[in-house]
This record gives structure tokens, C-alpha cells and sequence, in this order.
């Protein structure tokens, strides 16, 4: 059962994550959209979206930093587990904070405006479910890890760290995650299942940036007026 669990389920849901991409953006180009919804509502929209993406960045960059670096490199620059953990805490929950306050207002935005209700699809639905179980079960691992220390504080850079980088490497060891506290295990295996799902969602916008718009010429507009394109003949001055 371990293998199962954080050996094929993981790289599954890894295949599914790239070939699913790639399906998208190959049969369904028109479809790789975030399916704005600004024109039906946008005073909720400007306070959720904003919360919710800048509180993603930050969750997004601890787990990074948390997951990919090892804990002999921070040792290396000086910063003991102390200092570590007490920004990995307080950065961690207020980016989720952020991020899950973001998501309600967004979620009630999308319950409650018609419109935007109307155009929710089934998929809608289920992406929410996941994207708010994976940032609830979160939060409370820092909280319940690292604040009430239940049964002694659980290090997670010398186990679930561990085994995402072998996860990465191809040479994954299972017991690294078998050891891990049922709500770290329980966060992973949802957070794959979001994976899975991601390409099918809305949640391909995130790998669309219009970079584009950085070399493109400048656009020329012209007036129908003929009058604000007259130019009044130079003269010199007597």
C-alpha cells in the first residue's frame, strides 16, 4: 500500500499533469482560458482575486523554498531551525490565510452573482473543492505541527522533503512518507489529485503569460474625425 500511495499514485498523477497539458493545448487552444467572469460583477472580483493570487504566490514560494531546498544549505548560510521555522510559520499562514479568505470571497462571488453562477461548470466545482481541502489541510499542518506541537513538533525537511526531492529524482522512497503524519500524508495526496485534475481546468492559465505583448509594435489608431487629423501649417515666427 505505501508503494501505491507515494509511488504510482504520485507519478500517475504526474503523467496525467504534462500529457493532459499537452492534450489541452493541442485539441482544445480556444478552451485554455481562465473563463473570466469581470463583466458580471468586478467589486468582489477586486478584493478576492488579488488576495487569493498574491496569497498563492506566497504559498506557491514557501513550498518551494520548503520542499526544494535541503536543510544543509540553510545550515550553510547561517540560518539555524529556529529562524527557519519561525518565518516558514508566520509566512505560511499568512500567505494561506490570504489565499483561503481570497478563495471564500471568490467562491461566495461565484454562489451568489447569476451570472457568474450560470457560467460555473461542473469541473468549476470540483477544482474548488480540491484547491480548498489542499490549502486547508495546509494551514492546519503549520498550525497543529508547529504551533500545538501535538505529540512533539514533526520535521518535515527530514521526511516529506526528502522524499519529493527522490520523488523528482525518479529513486522515490516510500517509507519517507509512510512516517509522516496522516495530515502531511493526507495534504500530499489531495494536492495530487489537484494535479490530475489541473489541465482540465481553468487552472491552465497559470502556464499562459502574454509575453508577447512585450515585443509587439505599437498599435496605430486612427480618427474617423477628419478634423483631429488636421495639422495647421508651420509658419515662422515674425
Amino acid at each position: 500500500m505505501d508503494v501505491f500511495l507515494w509511488v504510482i499514485v504520485p507519478y500517475l498523477c504526474l503523467a496525467t499533469f504534462v500529457l493532459g497539458h499537452a492534450w489541452r493545448y493541442r485539441y482544445d487552444k480556444f478552451g485554455w482560458t481562465t473563463r473570466s467572469s469581470q463583466l458580471y460583477e468586478n467589486r468582489l472580483l477586486r478584493l478576492g482575486s488579488p488576495l487569493f493570487h498574491f496569497g498563492m504566490l506566497g504559498v506557491v514560494g514557501g513550498h518551494v523554498i520548503g520542499l526544494l531546498v535541503p536543510r544543509s544549505w540553510t545550515d550553510a548560510i547561517g540560518i539555524d531551525d529556529h529562524a527557519y521555522h519561525l518565518v516558514a510559520v508566520a509566512g505560511g499562514l499568512v500567505a494561506g490565510a490570504m489565499a483561503l479568505a481570497g478563495m471564500a470571497i471568490l467562491v461566495y462571488r461565484r454562489r451568489t452573482v447569476g451570472p457568474v453562477f450560470s457560467a460555473t461548470t461542473p469541473m468549476d466545482k470540483v477544482m474548488y473543492a480540491f484547491l480548498g481541502a489542499v490549502i486547508a489541510l495546509g494551514m492546519w499542518n503549520t498550525i497543529a505541527g508547529s504551533i500545538f506541537t501535538l505529540g512533539g513538533e514533526y520535521n518535515y525537511r527530514e521526511g516529506v522533503s526528502v522524499w519529493y526531492r527522490s520523488f523528482l529524482a525518479f529513486t522515490p522512497d516510500a517509507s519517507l512518507m509512510a512516517d509522516a503524519p496522516i495530515g502531511f500524508r493526507l495534504h500530499a495526496l489531495v494536492a495530487f489529485g489537484l494535479f490530475a485534475l489541473w489541465p482540465f481546468t481553468r487552472l491552465v492559465h497559470v502556464f499562459s503569460a502574454p509575453l508577447g505583448y512585450l515585443t509587439r509594435p505599437y498599435l496605430v489608431y486612427r480618427s474617423r474625425d477628419g478634423r483631429l487629423g488636421r495639422s495647421t501649417p508651420w509658419s515662422p515666427r515674425a
